[in-house]
C-alpha cells in the first residue's frame, strides 16, 4: 500500500509497536552499533500497531523523530478505508483508518497505562466500553470560516491536521447528515454577507427530544449586520429549517435571530430513562454525542448506586446533566458549577422538570477550593465529579487533606469520576487512593468521539 510518492530510503522498514495518545504509530529504530545506545523512537502518523511501514521523517530531535507514513508493507487486520474524502488533510479525525473496535481497545489501554505509569494504580475491574454511533454523531462542532480568494472564496470547515489553514470541506462524515449536506449552502450564504471577512467561526449546536430536532447555527460576527444580511439569514433559516443565532461578543451576548425566539422546535436534549428534558443555549457546554451521553448518565448513576434518603453532591454540574437524573433517585442533590450562567440554567432546568425542591445549585470556583471549603458544604453520601480537561486537582487535594486530618464525616463513601483527560484522571486518582483513603474499583472507556484520539472515561472510587 503506497501512500506517498516520496520515500526515505535511508531507514529500513519500521515495525510499529503501539499507538500514542495522539493516535500516532510508535516504533523504534535499530540500536546504534557505534554508540551502543537504543534506537530512536519514531512517531509515524497514520501507522497502526503491528504494521511494517516505510516512513519519511519531518521533525528529527535528539531522542525522538516524527514522521509521515509513506508505505504500508504489512498492514494490520484492523486497518480500514477511511470514509471521509478529506480525512488525510482534515484535523477533525485522527483514526478513521482504524477499525472502531481497535479504537476502543487502544483508548482503554491509554487509560490503564496512564493509571499505572502516572499513579501506580490498577483498577479492580475494567468496565465494558460505552459506545454509540460511529458516524453522524457530532451534535456540537465549531467550524472555522476564512475568506481565501486564492482558494475560491469563503471556506468553512475544520483546521487542517497540524496546520493553521482551513480544509475546504463540502461534507463531513461525523456531522449529522443534514448538517453535512448543508455545508455547500452555508458557504454560499456566508459569501453573500456584507461582513463575510469579519465572521471567524460558526458554532453548531443540535438538540433532539420528543421526536423532533432543532439545529442552531451561531455566527460569531465582529461587525454589525446590514438589512440585506438579515434578509439572507431569514431566507436561509426558513429554507433549511435551522435556527440562526449571532454572537457579537462573549457567550452571554448570543441572541436568536431567525426564527423568532419561541418559534419552532425547542433547543434541548432528552434523558428519557429519567423523564427529563434539558433545554440549553447553543453556547452552553453540552456533550457532543447525545446517544453516548444517555448511556453514560445511566451507567454513572448505576455505578454510583444512590439509595433513597441519601444526599449527593455533583461537582462541575454544568446545566444539570447528572444532577437532575440523580434527583430522581436521591433525597437531595447539590450541584456546583463555576459558571454563574450555567448555574442559573441548571436551576431553571430543575424547576422545568419538577425537581426544584430536591436540588440546590451553587456557583463556586472548584479549581481553588480547599479542605475547609469542602467541609463547609457538609457531609454527602456520594459524589459525582465531571470536570473539564484540567481535572479536579483542588477537589482531590481537599479530600486527601480531610482524610489526613481525620475528618472522615466529610468524605463520601463512593465517588464516580467522569473524565475527559486520562492524564488528569491518573493524577487525581493517585491523590484519592494514595492520600485520600479510597480504592479504585472500576474504570472504563467512553467513546464520546469516535475516530479521534480524544479519550473519555468513567472511574469508581470506594472507601
Amino acid at each position: 500500500m503506497l501512500l506517498n510518492d516520496t520515500r526515505d530510503d535511508r531507514h529500513a522498514p519500521l515495525r510499529i509497536l503501539s499507538l500514542d495518545a495522539e493516535a500516532q504509530g510508535v516504533g523504534r529504530l535499530p540500536m546504534d552499533d557505534d554508540s551502543g545506545k537504543p534506537g530512536k523512537v519514531v512517531f509515524v502518523e497514520g501507522a497502526l500497531p503491528g504494521e511494517l511501514v516505510r516512513f519519511k521523517i519531518w521533525n528529527n530531535k535528539r531522542s525522538y523523530a516524527k514522521a509521515n507514513l509513506t508505505e504500508v508493507l504489512q498492514a494490520s487486520s484492523q486497518r480500514v478505508e477511511p470514509r471521509c474524502q478529506y480525512y488525510r488533510t482534515c484535523g477533525g479525525c485522527a483514526m478513521q483508518h482504524f477499525d472502531t473496535r481497535g479504537q476502543l481497545a487502544i483508548k482503554q489501554r491509554v487509560i490503564e497505562d496512564n493509571l499505572w505509569h502516572l499513579a501506580k494504580l490498577k483498577p479492580e475491574c475494567v468496565l465494558r466500553p460505552i459506545a454509540g454511533p460511529d458516524w453522524g454523531y457530532r451534535y456540537r462542532a465549531r467550524l472555522t470560516v476564512r475568506d481565501v480568494p486564492s482558494a475560491g472564496g469563503v471556506l468553512i470547515g475544520f483546521h487542517a491536521r497540524k496546520r493553521s489553514y482551513v480544509v475546504d470541506m463540502l461534507s463531513c462524515e461525523v456531522l449529522p447528515p443534514h448538517v453535512s449536506a448543508l455545508l455547500p449552502a452555508l458557504r454560499t450564504l456566508v459569501a453573500g454577507l456584507s461582513m463575510h471577512d469579519r465572521l471567524p467561526q460558526i458554532e453548531l449546536a443540535m438538540g433532539e427530544h420528543g421526536g423532533g430536532t432543532a439545529t442552531a447555527l451561531v455566527l460569531r460576527i465582529l461587525k454589525p449586520l446590514l438589512s440585506a444580511d438579515h434578509a439572507l439569514l431569514k431566507r436561509f433559516a426558513t429554507e433549511h429549517e435551522v435556527q440562526i443565532w449571532v454572537q457579537p461578543e462573549g457567550p452571554e451576548s448570543v441572541a436568536q435571530l431567525y426564527p423568532l425566539p419561541g418559534e419552532g422546535q425547542e433547543l434541548a436534549y432528552g434523558l428519557p430513562e429519567f423523564g427529563i428534558v434539558m433545554p440549553f443555549m447553543p453556547t452552553d457546554f453540552t456533550q457532543v454525542n447525545h446517544r453516548v451521553n444517555r448511556v453514560l448518565v445511566s451507567t454513572a448513576l448505576r455505578l454510583l448506586g444512590t439509595q433513597l434518603g441519601e444526599k449527593v453532591l455533583d461537582l462541575f454540574c454544568g446545566i444539570g446533566n447528572f444532577t437532575l437524573p440523580l434527583a430522581t433517585q436521591a433525597a437531595s442533590v447539590v450541584g456546583i458549577e463555576g459558571s454563574p450562567v450555567l448555574t442559573r440554567r441548571a436551576q431553571a432546568n430543575a424547576v422545568r422538570n419538577g425537581l426544584g425542591a430536591k436540588t440546590r445549585f451553587e456557583s463556586r470556583n472548584l479549581f481553588e477550593v480547599d479542605a475547609e471549603a469542602i467541609a463547609r458544604l457538609g457531609g454527602f453520601d456520594r459524589w459525582l465529579i465531571d470536570p473539564p480537561r484540567e481535572g479536579a486537582l483542588a477537589v482531590s487535594k481537599a479530600l486527601a487533606q480531610l482524610h489526613a486530618g481525620g475528618q472522615e464525616a466529610f468524605l463520601p463513601r463512593r465517588i464516580v469520576y467522569v473524565s475527559c483527560n486520562p492524564d488528569m484522571l491518573a493524577r487525581d486518582a493517585g491523590l484519592l487512593v494514595h492520600e485520600g483513603g479510597y480504592k479504585l474499583e472500576e474504570v472504563g472507556v467512553v467513546n464520546m468521539f469516535p475516530h479521534t484520539a480524544h479519550v473519555e472515561s468513567v472511574a469508581v472510587f470506594q472507601r
